[in-house]
């Protein structure tokens, strides 16, 4: 990749490109987010999160103007892209207000005598690789509890959404924070191993896909770098029994159809219990045939393109060789004719383990359908993925639901809802899934100095 380039998936149409960073230039940002660490680092946790709860203004602020950005960007309707801009602030604002008590000092009672006590403390310069499909929520997820910790950031975002990137670069500039604690980069593979392997440089984050998290691990693991990974996910959404159905199938496909279905938190594997199986797969066929796409920059499209043709084309991809080897489409399985990577929500059954979408992560607006004979049957499936990260149990019987969920090998699980993001939980997953916490009092555990300060006697 020679330049970040914005084009608007809408149309097709190339917007700006952006040239990578020199090397001249990496080495410039990775002195001043050192210098800028020696100076953060000593500033009163309040003067810090001064500076984040005046970025948690100026997202307000921005708000429409950045909303539209990212519509154009990558393709969220505007009103979804104002829900991000909402829920970024929401992040900005907790970590300003309960980051000094998750920094306080831990008091340790210790035989022998003395005072023991735990100080976290920051650790330095840190390396965030952001992905396309939230362009600000990734980053404050990341960014947020750090910059309140006291460490600084390099940021390479993802290739299509550059513009979004220097948006976010200007808000923290503009808040006030110093010069060299939080810089934008353009890099490429190359330039990526070559940060995580300076000496000044103290960890890494990536939100990704399995084969980028795997390439930064290994290149941090070999120079002993902390890491943070959150990858893919194949959320499976599990149906017990229900006393509205219809409630169950709108929470479903909305669960499926969030950011035209390009979330790694998205139901994607749907196991119903046999009983229900017919009337679920019925309503929602139904539901996924009515949705139409529209211009994301309208105020009333609820479902826009997908992020890139490519994106588009591997999707459909992935449903024909279903097709192909005997799945069952019940609606959809085909990009919209026009210029925008638009493909048709779509939904499969009779998917069996030789079937890509069978083990895959499917990354758009396509669903599997999967019948299930015992609550026992439904474990098995929903824990045979490879991926960890989340997952829904909806039942009649909370405590039915509590149980199942118990037996789910993922980092979360939600009962009688669909994943739900905020800046006080903790996210993140297990198996292919990735590795680490984000959000709530875990997002200032990961990046952090644990000093132990002993007194003896």
């Amino acid at each position: 990749m020679t330049a970040y380039k914005s084009v608007n998936p809408a149309t097709g149409e190339t917007e700006k490109e952006f040239p990578l960073a020199t090397k001249e230039e990496v080495g410039t940002a990775l002195a001043a987010a050192q210098q800028a660490f020696l100076e953060w680092r000593k500033a009163p946790v309040g003067e810090r999160t001064k500076v984040i709860a005046r970025v948690a203004k100026l997202y307000r602020e921005r708000q429409d103007e950045l909303a539209r950005l990212i519509a154009k960007e990558m393709g969220k309707p505007v009103v979804e892209a104002r829900g991000e801009v909402k829920l970024v602030a929401s992040i900005y604002d907790y970590y300003a207000t309960e980051g000094p008590e998750f920094l306080k000092d831990e008091p340790l009672e210790v035989k022998g005598g003395g005072d023991a006590l735990v100080r976290s403390t920051p650790i330095g310069p840190l390396l965030g690789i952001m992905p396309w499909n939230y362009p600000y929520y990734q980053v404050a997820r990341f960014a947020a509890p750090n910059l309140v910790l006291g460490n600084t950031i390099l940021l390479k975002h993802a290739g299509s959404c550059p513009q979004s990137a220097l948006a976010i670069e200007a808000i923290f500039h503009d808040a006030g924070l110093p010069k060299g604690a939080y810089t934008n980069l353009f890099l490429d593979n190359d330039q990526v191993a070559e940060i995580i392997a300076d000496s000044r440089v103290q960890g890494v984050s990536l939100t990704g896909s399995e084969r980028a998290g795997a390439a930064v691990a290994e290149v941090a693991g070999r120079n002993l770098k902390k890491y943070v990974l959150e990858l893919g996910g194949s959320d499976p959404f599990i149906v017990l029994d229900s006393d509205d159905l219809d409630a169950t199938v709108k929470a479903a496909v909305g669960g499926r159809m969030g950011n035209a279905g390009q979330a790694c938190t998205a139901s994607k594997r749907f196991i119903v219990l046999e009983d229900l199986y017919e009337p679920f797969v019925e309503k929602f066929t139904e539901r996924m045939a009515r949705i139409k796409p529209g211009d994301p920059q309208q105020e009333d499209t609820r479902f826009g393109p997908l992020s890139s043709q490519s994106a588009a084309d591997g999707l459909v991809e992935q449903i024909q060789d279903a097709v192909d080897k005997g799945a069952t489409l019940r609606t959809g399985g085909h990009k919209v004719d026009g210029p925008g990577a638009y493909v048709e929500p779509t939904v499969l059954t009779d998917v069996t383990p030789e079937m890509r979408a069978f083990s895959e992560e499917l990354f758009g607006p396509a669903a599997v359908i999967y019948k299930v004979a015992s609550v026992e049957e439904a474990i098995d499936l929903a824990n045979g993925s490879p991926y960890g990260l989340g997952g829904s149990v909806f039942s009649a019987d909370p405590a039915k639901a509590q149980e199942v969920a118990d037996q789910l090998d993922t980092g979360m699980v939600f009962i009688n809802s669909v994943a739900q993001t905020q800046a006080d939980m903790p996210f993140g997953g297990v198996k292919r899934s990735g590795v680490g916490r984000e959000l709530g009092r875990f997002g200032m555990d990961e990046f952090v100095n644990k000093k132990l300060i002993r007194t003896p006697r």
